[in-house]
């Protein structure tokens, strides 16, 4: 049992915990919703964020009996549910991508005024952006959203798409490769060459 001020617990204490105790899992979401939804809202846009993050941590939820201890951040797995969602709206991702090269307007914009000035200041950037993403294999654009949407590390990456930092690594060195093709050698994401912070 913990301490009622949730605060100061790894993540993996709270996880443990909930499992007698359910309603701590609450800090869990607290913690790390909004970051989640802004991964999901990147990938998907805002109409898809709300549903898939409420679903990333209802998934959680029902698997938090099974969460490895030895773990005590939980981003990577939460993460890891929230792209798996995505690769089951994969088509509504490509579509999204492709809407965004076709007018410039991201539909992960906080307000309309905001997209008003972002797409007068960068709407060529942006389409462009959006094109190069949308040709990217699904792996390497994971991969490429993980680090610079979700602020990943090359090793949390690799538990959020149980993969091995071997493959985060070449999925993000071609992902890079192909979108600084894209842009006459500039990487427009400006994705960290070590992603081991």
């Amino acid at each position: 049992m913990i301490d009622t001020d949730v605060g100061s617990e790894t993540d993996a204490v709270i996880i443990a915990s909930s499992v007698h105790e359910p309603e701590l899992f609450t800090a869990l979401y607290e913690r790390h919703a909004p970051a989640i939804h802004r991964y999901v809202a990147r990938r998907l846009g805002t109409d898809m964020a709300d549903d898939l993050m409420a679903e990333t941590f209802l998934i959680a939820f029902r698997q938090r009996e099974s969460y490895d201890q030895s773990r005590p951040d939980a981003r990577p797995w939460l993460y890891g549910i929230a792209t798996n969602l995505v690769a089951q709206h994969a088509k509504a991702e490509a579509r999204m991508w492709r809407t965004i090269a076709r007018t410039g307007i991201d539909p992960a914009m906080d307000s309309p005024a905001d997209r008003v000035v972002e797409q007068v200041s960068a709407s060529g950037t942006r389409r462009s952006l959006a094109a190069a993403l949308a040709r990217l294999h699904p792996g390497q654009r994971d991969v490429l959203l993980l680090t610079a949407a979700g602020g990943l590390t090359s090793t949390e990456i690799a538990t959020a798409l149980g993969v091995s930092p071997g493959t985060v690594h070449s999925r993000l060195n071609r992902a890079r490769k192909k979108m600084r093709a894209a842009f006459g050698g500039i990487d427009p994401l400006d994705v960290p060459e070590g992603l081991d912070r």
